[in-house]
């Protein structure tokens, strides 16, 4: 993944755009990682991924209540 810094970003905006159509890229500013800017493709990939993984994460604890394994409330924050 290639890194620009802001100022560099800012100032070579176009090629910003036309590297982060091929690879998402990480701005830093004050030596520290602040955004990654990405093609929209990768964005909307992600964003899906997210969907599946809470859907699947509610059908597990769907799963799990009809089953029977469950947790209360009291106990779950205790165990934290």
């Amino acid at each position: 993944m290639n890194t620009l810094t802001a100022n560099d970003a800012k100032r070579n905006f176009g090629e910003l755009l036309l590297s982060a159509q091929r690879e998402p890229v990480i701005i830093s500013k004050n030596s520290k990682d602040t955004v990654v800017v990405m093609s929209m493709k990768d964005f909307e990939e992600l964003e899906a991924m997210k969907v599946d993984y809470l859907k699947y994460c509610f059908e597990s604890a769907k799963k799990d209540v009809d089953s029977g394994v469950v947790v209360d409330g009291a106990t779950f924050l205790n165990s934290l």
